[in-house]
């Protein structure tokens, strides 16, 4: 078999991973955490990241020449069609002026273009978190001014819902799933037969409350903020991503340290409880969506660790069979193989337009 070297560049919030596989295999990895986050512009944390890549280069002596392709973590695009896509200008240009908004996921196509133009790699991004494959019924919202989102974790939904299958012996493209992403923002997704026809758009205020983040809002309340409070547009989305959820109520994002305290003192158990509850009516919906159709429920990313949580949802949610836990997430993994997909001629790549 060829092998391939493959590098994989993941932004997040307060956090940089960079990974090097060699064909399926991880060989070097950092999680690097820079958590003292400070409002810099794009460019400016584009300097700051690729910083750390280049030192990572150096700390594991990489020869960066021998490496086969990038795969990054795709930012807010336009909405398009899950799947590989090679880096391009028009690509560029989005991210670069925060065209479809805000995130440091933005910086992955910018950080892998500015590696592999230098050293004529080729690049790539995985899944960003703008795949919509939504069905057009669920895009209704009651006002034909405003259509529901797909903003969501595609990269880790989709990668363990395939990891399931191959644990059952059965295609991703012949099941139905609901995935539960569970972090600092929660998406539940329905996978249909390979497609996410139905998800909550899990950045901008959609689905249930998490750590850091709203969740849907009654919109009367919204409008008395600002309204009667006179609360920016900013201040607003402020409250909704970053501020909101758990950390509104309680003022720390720490769940581990509030599941410790949660018999001790009754708030953290009411606001933890009604977040399972919300993840909970979330997948019903979901479940009635689908007719009762699904083959599997999926519990993923970091909240997913937590006992206490888990066996909430599991309690509540019997009356469905088949639940898996796939706790932290997988999307270096899924970076690195469907690159190597592509580069096997097993995967079509796909163009930004």
């Amino acid at each position: 078999m060829e092998e391939f070297k493959i590098l994989a560049i993941n932004p997040g919030s307060t956090s940089t991973k960079i990974a090097l596989f060699k064909n399926e295999k991880m060989i070097m990895e950092a999680n690097i955490m820079h958590l003292d986050e400070i409002n810099r512009s794009l460019e400016e944390e584009f300097i700051f990241r690729k910083n750390l890549i280049d030192n990572f280069f150096k700390e594991k002596n990489i020869l960066v020449e021998e490496i086969s392709a990038i795969s990054a973590r795709g930012g807010l695009l336009k909405p398009i069609s899950g799947g590989v896509y090679k880096i391009n200008k028009i690509m560029l240009d989005d991210l670069w002026n925060e065209r479809y908004g805000k995130h440091p996921c933005n910086l992955g196509a910018i950080l892998a273009e500015s590696i592999g133009e230098k050293y004529n790699i080729p690049r790539f991004i995985v899944d960003p978190v703008v795949v919509d494959e939504m069905a057009e019924v669920a895009k209704l919202t009651g006002l034909k001014e405003i259509k529901r989102k797909s903003i969501f974790h595609c990269l880790n939904q989709r990668a363990v819902a395939k990891e399931y299958s191959k644990l059952k012996n059965k295609k991703y493209e012949n099941l139905n799933l609901i995935v539960a992403h569970l972090g600092g923002g929660i998406s539940i997704g329905f996978h249909k037969k390979g497609k996410i026809v139905d998800v909550n758009n899990a950045l901008n205020g959609d689905g249930p409350f998490s750590p850091e983040r709203s969740g849907g809002l009654p919109v009367e309340g919204i409008l008395n903020l600002i309204f009667e409070k006179k609360y920016s547009k900013e201040k607003i989305m402020k409250k909704i991503k970053g501020e909101g959820g758990i950390y509104n109520y309680l003022g720390t994002k720490n769940l581990k340290e509030i599941i410790e305290q949660i018999e001790e003192i009754k708030e953290y158990k009411l606001i933890v409880d009604g977040m399972i509850y919300q993840i909970v009516k979330e997948i019903g919906s979901l479940y009635g969506v689908a007719n009762g159709d699904i083959d599997g429920v999926i519990f993923t990313g970091g909240i997913s660790y937590s006992e206490y949580i888990i066996q909430e949802l599991k309690e509540k949610l019997k009356f469905i069979k088949n639940i898996e836990i796939f706790p932290g997430e997988m999307e270096m993994k899924a970076l690195v193989f469907n690159i190597l997909d592509v580069l096997r001629n097993e995967v079509e790549i796909k163009e930004y337009k």
